[in-house]
This record gives C-alpha cells, structure tokens and sequence, in this order.
C-alpha cells in the first residue's frame, strides 16, 4: 500500500463493466479505504445492462468515465480489475498502471508492480478473499456485492467454478442481504432489449453442435453474453458464439459446456489476424475492428463461422487424438 501515497489513485475496470468487475472494484475501493487510500473507480464505455445499472443504484457506486478525465497524469497510480492491459477490452490511460487483480489467463505482458491473477470463477472471489486473508471487516453492502460478482460471472456456481469460488461464496453467504440479491437476480432485461432479443434468438444457426448468433444492430456486451448463454442451454449446442455491432467493429461472446474445447484458446485462434480475444475454458470475449477487414475480398459473417468452425474441429480433433493415438489413421497405415 505504500506505494500508492502520495499519489492520485484509480480503479479500472474492464470497458462496458459487467457486474464482477464493477463489485471487485467497489471492494478494492473499499479495501484501499481501511488503509486511509481514497481511489475512484473509472471505466470506458455505458453501463447499459439492466443487472449492472441496477447494481450501480442498489449499491450506491460511484464511478467516473474515463473520457471525462482530461487532467490526468503519470503520476496517477492505476489499478486494473477483472481486466488486464495490452488486451483489447481495456482503454489506456495516461496514468501509470501499478497493479493487476484479475481472474482470466493472461495472454498479454504487462510489467506491474503488482499482480494477482489467480484463475477461478470470479474476480470478485479474489476480492473477498483480502478481507477474509487479512482479517478485515467486510461492511454488508461490500459482502453484497461481491457475492453478486461472483454469482453472477460463474452463473451460480455452474461456469467455471473453482473450490476456491465455492470457498468464498459460503463465507460471503453469511455476510450479506439475501433480499437484495433476489431482487437483483430477477432484473436481468430491460423491456426496451426484448425485441432485439427475440431477433438475435431468430437468427440462430448450429452446425455439429455449435451454435451462432449474429445480431444485425447496435447492442450492448450484456446482451450480446445473454444471448450467447441461451444458445448454450440448447440441448443440441455444446459450444456458442453471439457477435453484434459494437462502435467501429464487432464484439464476440462465447461460450463453452465442454471441457476440452476452451473457449479462451478458440476464440483467440479463430480471430487471429482478424481481430483479439481470448478468456475462460467456458467462457470468453473478443473483438474485430471493421478496419482490419475493409478492404478483404471475402464474405464476412462467412468467414468468421468457418473460421470458429474450423478452431473447434481442430480442438475436437486433438481430444480425439490424446485419448485414441490411432485415430484419424488408416488401417492400411498401421504395421
């Protein structure tokens, strides 16, 4: 903690915040508070999911869009939460980035001084354990809103959870309001989503287990991620990818029920030279900016289900290979 005195102090969450990032930065604020460190948490892009601007009320955060800062400096100190630098889902600042807590794989160096990312369900589930760690009383509000984070990104409890999530939540469980996460849970959409909604769910194509969804509009990551995660509740779908119109480019969810096809690695290979992703065995995220494809001579929406298509195949096919050494070959080739 030392290292932050004297200094101007931001938390930054991932762009367009989703409710894990936005708990875990409520509870680094919180923590930096007991050591008498005033930070504000910043970010870039809308809260435009109902789950998150209802989290914002419900639990009186406070943050600042980034855009809106014109004052700052080097000598402002950065903390990045449930994100990561030199990846595409986070704006650079011109602060000084001296600390990293996150959940995800890290697929990009960055030199911070320090750096917590310790893969499980949720950031969140970082968070709370410097208080438990450290014998530092967590405020019911705190308690609450990590336990949110954390149900929220591991779907309670049943994407990517980890002991250590399961750990936390039982001791978070104890600490927080019931009630209001209820009533959080039940506000997942807005009325004004449920067209584009039903659209997107129009649109669904599933080629050997593997659904997609493209949504011809403007939308937000959230539902985008709500789309995605009812594709994958389909019986006939084991992997889902959902992309929509996000700024100058394309915004991608993805997900995974399968431990053998990683989600982080596939999305990271099937938009390679064309864009950035990258996340969680079941869960990941990316990006195509329209620039990197402009002046390209092929079908776009074709191109990015071949090539999703042709990642998971490639996956499918190496889990064949590790538990059967002699499949794919012929029986003539066998001496």
């Amino acid at each position: 903690m030392n290292v932050l005195e004297g200094h101007r102090v931001f938390i930054q969450t991932h762009n367009f915040p989703d409710p894990d990032a936005l708990a875990s930065a409520l509870g680094v604020q919180k923590l930096l508070s007991h050591y008498k460190i005033k930070a504000t948490i910043i970010y870039q892009g809308s809260v435009a999911k109902a789950s998150t601007a209802n989290m914002v009320i419900a639990f009186g955060i406070s943050m600042v869009d980034l855009r809106k800062i014109n004052d700052m400096t080097p000598d402002d100190y950065i903390i990045t939460v449930d994100a990561q630098m030199n990846t595409s889902n986070i704006a650079e600042t011109n602060g000084t980035v001296v600390a990293c807590i996150d959940h995800h794989p890290t697929n990009a160096h960055f030199d911070y001084l320090f750096k917590d990312v310790r893969i499980c369900g949720s950031c969140a589930t970082i968070v709370a354990d410097y208080f438990f760690s450290n014998g530092i009383e967590l405020d019911r509000t705190t308690a609450t809103s990590l336990m949110y984070g954390l149900k929220m990104d591991t779907e309670n409890l049943t994407r990517g959870v980890t002991e250590f999530d399961a750990e936390m939540f039982y001791r978070l469980f104890y600490l927080c309001n019931n009630d209001a996460l209820k009533t959080l849970s039940n506000q997942q959409m807005e009325f004004s989503e449920l067209e584009t909604y039903v659209k997107a769910i129009q649109t669904i194509k599933i080629y050997d287990g593997v659904g997609f969804s493209f949504i011809d509009s403007e939308v937000s990551d959230g539902l985008i991620a709500t789309v995605c995660d009812f594709i994958l509740q389909l019986v006939e779908v084991h992997f889902a990818i959902t992309y929509g119109y996000k700024g100058n480019g394309l915004k991608f969810s993805v997900r995974s029920e399968l431990d053998y096809l990683d989600a982080g690695n596939i999305t990271s290979n099937a938009l390679e030279g064309l864009g950035t992703g990258g996340g969680h065995a079941a869960m990941a995220g990316g990006f195509l900016s329209f620039d990197t494809v402009k002046d390209a001579d092929f079908d776009l929406e074709e191109e990015i289900v071949n090539r999703f298509l042709n990642a998971v195949y490639f996956s499918r096919a190496l889990q064949d290979a590790l538990t059967d050494p002699l499949a794919g070959f012929q029986k003539e080739n066998i001496t």
